[in-house]
């Protein structure tokens, strides 16, 4: 699944010269936590979100004048233009973080955690085409739950291979030397030793998300079910 399959078509954008209550307004009849930013040829050149209108219109803090002179200047007055501008463009966040159509939703999802923000513009071009939200995300995996798709075909050889190449970039599977897996018409068996049962959850997440899986045979000794009763 990637971001053409769940992103949202029918985006609302604003100019860089929008008024801050204009925008504010947008997002509440339209019931939308964040609109991009686009110049006039139609690129995107920022996104103004509730969290950038959170602070809109705050007081300056009064400091003391021995701490103004260690402050960072720079800092204060963009964040005097964040809290006081009038427009789009005093207050958006920019650059902007973007994806494109052909983006898996798995890495949307690591990038809006890591950035810790809620939504992305999708752009082909630089030029905006949807945007893909956490919301998004949700009704994406829900969709996958009421509308399975088939397992793609793959041989058992290339599911193996498939697997290994996953185990090989985990730092929970690197110390598994009795590990054995058999791929026997699609079905995933998996022996050996581990050292704790998430090692072996993990083991069957690993085999059950690799294209063409039909099902994962577990047939894993915990290490401490073999050490001898003293």
């Amino acid at each position: 699944m990637i971001a053409r399959d769940i992103m949202t078509t029918d985006v609302v954008t604003v100019s860089p010269d929008t008024r801050v209550e204009k925008i504010a307004i947008l997002l509440l009849e339209r019931h939308i936590s964040g609109v991009p930013v686009t110049d006039e040829e139609g690129r995107v050149v920022g996104i103004v979100s509730e969290a950038d209108l959170m602070h809109w219109g705050e007081p300056t803090l009064q400091r003391s004048w021995w701490l103004t002179l260690f402050a960072d200047v720079e800092a204060l007055a963009s964040r005097f233009v964040k809290t006081h501008g009038s427009t789009a463009k005093d207050v958006m966040t920019s650059p902007v973080v973007t994806v494109t159509e052909d983006m898996p939703v798995t890495d949307i999802a690591r990038l809006l955690e890591e950035r810790r923000i809620k939504r992305v513009p999708v752009v082909r071009d630089g030029y905006v085409v949807g945007i893909v939200s956490r919301a998004d995300l949700v009704r994406g995996l829900a969709a996958r739950g009421l509308n399975p798709s088939r397992p793609e075909a793959q041989n058992d050889g290339a599911i193996r291979d498939q697997l290994l190449a996953t185990l090989k970039g985990e730092p929970w599977a690197t110390d598994l030397p009795s590990l054995s897996i058999v791929v026997d018409h699609g079905v995933v068996h998996l022996w050996g030793i581990v050292r704790s049962e998430e090692v072996r959850e993990a083991l069957r997440v690993a085999a059950e998300g690799v294209a063409g899986v039909l099902a994962v045979e577990d047939h894993l000794f915990l290490w401490r079910q073999l050490r001898p009763a003293g």
